[in-house]
């Protein structure tokens, strides 16, 4: 009759296994193909110059002289956003696809919100935050309803929409509260 192992060599003989089996995995793991992060890039029918410039890996400062404390910052320079909280942290940079009346540097606040409506050049749009207004026209951020982010149509009309990829309208519509400021600068 064969000689029986107490239990704690049985959970001892486990444990064991287990360990070897997880180290054999991780080394086989380790040296298998590793992502790689890429850039996604927004599908337009515009031209290629009209298109915003990548999101850099290493995102650009905030602007110099752009205010102090939790803020949106609007470069029309640079055709982009920064989103800084109050430890004056960068949360969020993104580029921008201004429309025909862009706002004068300054120190505004976003006075109103609209969830969805549709844009003056006819594009379904939301999360449309105002900040601004200029010779008549409404300046607010906003993003396309169905993701697209092509520039603001070209149809003479005097637009004042700054159009953004759907993900920067979401975390922008998070941030950019009534009252919240906005400063822009060259």
């Amino acid at each position: 009759m064969p000689a029986r192992l107490p239990s704690w060599a049985w959970v001892t003989g486990l444990t064991v296994g287990a360990i070897a089996a997880v180290t054999v995995l991780a080394v086989q793991a380790d040296r298998g193909p590793h992502p790689t992060a890429t850039s996604a890039k927004p599908s337009t029918s515009a031209s290629v110059g009209a298109q915003p410039t990548p999101t850099a890996s290493v995102p650009p400062r905030v602007p110099d002289g752009s205010g102090t404390g939790r803020r949106i910052v609007y470069s029309l320079g640079e055709k982009r956003v920064w989103l800084v909280d109050a430890s004056e942290a960068t949360r969020r940079t993104f580029t921008v696809w201004p429309g025909t009346v862009s706002p004068d540097p300054g120190t505004y606040t976003v006075s109103s919100r609209n969830e969805a409506t549709t844009g003056s050049d006819g594009v379904q749009i939301e999360h449309i935050i105002y900040f601004a207004a200029k010779s008549g026209v409404s300046v607010a951020f906003s993003n396309a309803v169905d993701g697209a982010s092509p520039p603001p149509a070209d149809s003479g009309a005097k637009t004042g929409g700054v159009r953004m990829r759907k993900a920067d309208g979401t975390a922008l519509w998070a941030f950019g509260t009534v009252g919240t400021s906005v400063t822009v600068v060259r």
